[in-house]
């Protein structure tokens, strides 16, 4: 049993609210990382004229570590291990690259579908993905 449950295994009040504080101050702060990512995607891939799939995986990057260092201050509160912790939630940084690029294959190269509307279209399913794998193994 922790502090976060009772002896029925039920999540506390409290436990519930700081849940939803992160999760709250996770979206907010992903929005940040979002608006990054998706500035810079845009200008290396319609600007640059960068192939999508390296304008994402250089755009993400920046979100990235944007998101890193507010999330380690703001939401989960955790100054500990930072390298480590930065390692394992850039680990959780490379699924949203890699599969928005599957995305890429699939609607942009596949079906003509054009890639900006393919990287807005993944930014929500990523964030949600990634949230959990954070909570539950980057500042876990």
């Amino acid at each position: 049993m922790t502090a976060d449950t009772t002896e029925a295994g039920t999540t506390t009040a409290p436990a519930r609210r700081r849940l939803s504080r992160q999760l709250l101050s996770y979206t907010l702060i992903g929005g940040s990382g979002v608006a990054l990512d998706l500035v810079v995607f845009l200008l290396l891939h319609n600007v640059a004229g960068m192939d999508e799939q390296f304008a994402n995986a250089i755009s993400t990057t920046l979100g990235i570590a944007n998101n890193f260092v507010l999330n380690a201050r703001f939401t989960f509160e955790r100054r500990d291990r930072l390298v480590v912790r930065f390692l394992r939630f850039y680990a959780v940084g490379l699924t949203g690259i890699v599969f928005t690029n599957l995305l890429f294959l699939a609607f942009t190269d596949g079906l003509g579908i054009d890639a900006n509307l393919i990287k807005a279209g993944s930014l929500p399913l990523v964030l949600a993905l990634q949230f959990v794998l954070n909570r539950k193994w980057s500042f876990a």
